[in-house]
């Protein structure tokens, strides 16, 4: 039936015309009331677009160092301050303000909460380094250290872990045996 075009209750209609189906018992309820159809697209998708998603760009043209937080988990618990300043200029344009102005507003806004959050951290770390405990996680980490906090533990893996190690050492004595293959030369390493 795959090769047939329509839907089910077409293709069911004529295999049962032409009699090499035997009708089934759901055919005529189906065709009392026949599954809607949805309309078919041009095979061109269009992009989804928020309502914030120009202000995302400015953002991240203004704060460069912020472009590697991801935008798209609009979902999350705690969301990126590239969505929250745009969430807020989307704010003050509906209290009647410019969106120029708008766009500096929120963008004091946000220097003025990272600064604050900044000062707390030191604050906290300091306190925590004068009671010999761990320091909190910092509010607004460099996006490429969480990169690389990422990373880290799979850097580590390569240089402890002792199946890598033994994989290094088998490609080495692979390379030592094909050069004397080749060349007749012991590499020394």
């Amino acid at each position: 039936m795959s090769y047939m075009k329509g839907d089910l209750l077409t293709k069911t209609r004529r295999l049962v015309k032409s009699l090499a189906k035997p009708e089934p018992l759901w055919l005529k309820a189906m065709e009392e009331s026949p599954p809607v159809t949805f309309p078919r697209s041009d095979g061109k998708l269009k992009p989804i677009t928020l309502p914030e998603d120009p202000y995302i760009k400015k953002f991240y043209s203004k704060h460069p160092d912020s472009h590697y937080q991801d935008p798209i988990k609009f979902n999350s618990f705690k969301p990126v301050p590239a969505r929250i300043l745009a969430w807020r200029v989307l704010e003050l344009k509906e209290q009647g303000v410019k969106e120029e102005d708008a766009i500096s507003i929120a963008d004091v806004e946000y220097k003025a909460d990272k600064a604050t959050k900044k000062k707390a951290y030191a604050r906290l770390k300091q306190i925590a380094r004068q009671l010999g405990k761990k320091p909190p996680p910092n509010p607004y980490p460099s996006a490429i250290k969480e990169i690389q906090a990422e990373e880290r533990k799979f850097v580590n893996d390569r240089f402890n872990n002792p199946k890598t190690l033994e994989l290094v050492k088998k490609m080495k004595q692979e390379r030592q045996a094909m050069l004397q293959d080749r060349f007749g030369v012991v590499a020394v390493e």
